[in-house]
């Protein structure tokens, strides 16, 4: 039986305006914008949903398979 590969919300902090717009929406309370400069993921709270790429203005972050 295969298990499916988990999905996270990754940013390109290099990128990312810290505008917070990702941290309104996720649902989990997964993202924070970390020391004002860019927005980081819990890995352990996030489940993928894709709501933050979705809303981010900036187009920096994505949402990736990971390992289990």
């Amino acid at each position: 039986m295969m298990i499916p590969a988990k999905r996270k919300a990754v940013v390109e902090h290099a990128l990312c305006v810290a505008c917070g717009c990702c941290v309104k929406v996720c649902p989990l309370s997964a993202i924070s914008v970390y020391h004002g400069h860019y927005a980081q993921v819990d890995p352990t709270r996030c489940v993928g949903c894709g709501k933050c790429m979705k809303e981010c203005p900036a187009s920096v972050i994505h949402v990736e398979e990971v390992a289990q």
